[in-house]
């Protein structure tokens, strides 16, 4: 076992702490020891420059990343598809996020290659498909093509948006379905989206009733379900149910807060992905999207304020689409804006870390953790434009390993 000392930086752990002049030392990939780096030993040089824990995005599509428009339409071949996923998972990466979770659109294979090294990318969570009731939000099939039909679009190991779902049951199947290819974690939709196929932005979508078997088989695998959804109506029937993160939460009132805060439901806003399409032109997408946009964010801005003061866990996601996802710290941007650095920076390590269950591994620079971390050429607590520009993450460590820039 080889000691090496990431030396000479200032810590921001994650926990919401001051920053404060440390030296980190990772064995084998563990944080071992922080403190004082001994007389002789390895060394990184940090020069001064930030150290934070590697940052989280609890909420991503890399299995969208061609034009939407186009892989909508299915139009584009499997290997153009497959270059663009390994394309915005390098991405990922190079912009200081060690872990993912991809809350719809890819099938385990992309899991595992980047697991096991064969292409760039940060440690992926997935639920696999999105599960959507008939007609529902995640689904976009031609209104003439029968609905049986959505799933041959498939494919496998690489790409699956969504598996549909007409009742309980068939719900059932297709959440165990999800599980047998791999998923860690459920998403249903339920409600309408801003990027939509058949839905409203207003819609309700599967009952309490519904929602609760997947809970029932989620906690049955000893995990949990997450939900998309943007109205109060939806988001009360999901915490009802028995689920434990909410996705947007653009309409969340005070009610609603207490309720979630009540049964310790965590919130991941999404910030970024409203400012992408309001640009629908270089999106690729029709005038319904801007139409459904308008006022989305000061919506969800104004939900985050009422998630912040009922005291829920609010975590961060970017859900960038399309082939435009290189600045994915934009979202800590957006949020600090609406915040301060250090909440933003505190709600994309230590905060997802939890909501993703990953609290004892990942998350906080400290003794035991992975080393998962990202040294700034300028510091973003300064200045939050930091986060956006993947330039700035001059040093990216995933599992101890230095997967951007050079040991010095």
């Amino acid at each position: 076992m080889t000691d090496v000392w990431f030396a000479g930086g200032v810590v921001a752990d994650g926990s919401g702490a001051d920053p404060a002049a440390s030296d980190v030392c990772v064995t084998d990939g563990i944080i071992t020891a922080i403190g004082r780096a001994p007389a002789g030993a390895t060394t990184v040089d940090l020069d001064g420059m930030l150290l934070t824990p590697g940052l989280i995005d609890a909420h991503v599509h890399l299995g969208l990343s061609s034009p939407i428009r186009a892989q909508f339409g299915f139009q584009l071949s499997a290997a153009e598809l497959a270059a663009d996923i390994f394309a915005t998972a390098g991405h990922a990466l190079d912009a200081g996020f060690t872990t993912v979770r991809d809350t719809g659109g890819i099938d385990a294979g992309v899991v595992d290659v980047i697991a096991n090294g064969k292409v760039r990318g940060p440690r992926v969570l997935s639920c696999g498909p999105v599960q959507c009731q008939t007609g529902g939000h995640g689904y976009y099939g031609a209104a003439w093509e029968p609905t049986e039909l959505w799933n041959a679009h498939h494919i496998p190991g690489l790409c699956a948006l969504s598996l549909v779902s007409g009742n309980a049951d068939e719900l059932r199947r297709n959440v165990r379905e999800s599980f047998r290819r791999g998923a860690t974690f459920v998403k249903l939709c339920v409600t309408g989206g801003v990027v939509g196929g058949h839905d409203r932005l207003a819609d309700t979508q599967f009952s309490t009733e519904e929602i609760a078997v997947a809970v029932e088989e989620a906690a049955a695998r000893g995990t949990y379900v997450t939900v998309h959804a943007h109205n109060n109506a939806g988001i009360r029937n999901a915490v009802r149910a028995g689920v434990r993160c909410v996705e947007h939460g653009t309409g969340i009132d005070e009610p609603t807060a207490r309720s979630m805060r009540e049964h310790d439901v965590a919130l991941v806003p999404t910030f970024a992905v409203i400012e992408q399409l309001t640009d629908t032109e270089s999106m690729d997408l029709g005038p319904e999207a801007r139409d459904r946009v308008a006022g989305v964010r000061q919506r969800m801005a104004s939900a985050l304020g009422i998630a912040r003061a009922a005291g829920l866990r609010i975590g961060l996601g970017s859900d960038l689409i399309g082939p435009h996802q290189r600045r994915r710290g934009e979202e800590l941007r957006l949020r600090a804006e609406l915040e301060s650095p250090m909440h933003a920076l505190v709600s994309a390590t230590s905060v997802n870390a939890g909501i993703l269950g990953l609290g004892e591994t990942v998350g906080t620079i400290r003794v035991g953790m992975r080393a998962d971390m990202v040294a700034w050429h300028r510091d973003p607590l300064r200045d939050a434009k930091v986060f956006a520009d993947p330039e700035m993450a001059v040093l990216v460590v995933k599992d101890g390993r230095v997967m951007k820039g050079k040991a010095r």
